[in-house]
């Protein structure tokens, strides 16, 4: 298990928090600042709102499903995307996240305001979440030290993981020791 908050992380909630929000959720961490908080987005909740609803001309650059996610609780008005490019170039209109491990040193975030033709044959996928999650400084640590979430690792295909719904049960069972068998806690811990 990750030792500290970082870009590129993940928060996987805990089987103990149960605000509908974050429950069973997995955050990928886009900022952190001790002093400014933190920001992430919610890799597993995809909407019943597609692209084409909202922002048809990125639609032949998403990686299915090709529904907008929610991406938290905060400004869930506004519109945040994430693609992966498939070398280390950085094109116009992408901006990466963080130039540390394999997982996300390919990752970043792209301007939905420049042209979608600029990044055409640029990104390999794309995905565009409605709002996101935000902390601010120690509320974070304050949740981890409750037992909210837990942070860990993250992997190349998290982000774009092909099922979403499986991806909570997925990173846990990754995970080495006991936090492995956290995947296994049926969905109402009270039929256990």
């Amino acid at each position: 298990m990750a030792e500290a908050i970082y870009v590129g992380g993940l928060l996987v909630a805990t089987p103990l928090l149960d605000d509908p929000n974050f429950r069973r959720s997995v955050v990928l961490i886009l900022e952190h600042d001790h002093d400014g908080g933190t920001l992430g987005v919610v890799l597993n909740r995809p909407s019943d709102i597609s692209v084409t609803q909202v922002l048809p001309v990125w639609d032949p650059l998403i990686t299915g499903p090709p529904v907008l996610f929610e991406g938290g609780p905060v400004q869930t008005d506004s519109a945040l995307a994430l693609a992966a490019v498939p070398s280390g170039e950085e094109p116009l209109g992408w901006r990466r996240l963080h130039a540390g491990t394999d997982a996300v040193a390919r990752l970043g975030t792209v301007d939905l305001d420049a042209p979608p033709e600029i990044l055409q044959g640029e990104i390999a996928q794309m995905r565009i979440f409605a709002g996101y999650a935000g902390w601010t400084s120690g509320q974070l640590e304050s949740e981890i030290a409750e037992g909210a979430w837990y942070v860990v690792d993250s992997e190349v295909g998290d982000t774009f993981h092909a099922d979403p719904a499986s991806l909570w049960r997925h990173v846990l069972r990754r995970q080495r020791g006991e936090l492995a068998f956290v995947a296994t806690c049926p969905d109402d811990p009270t039929l256990n």
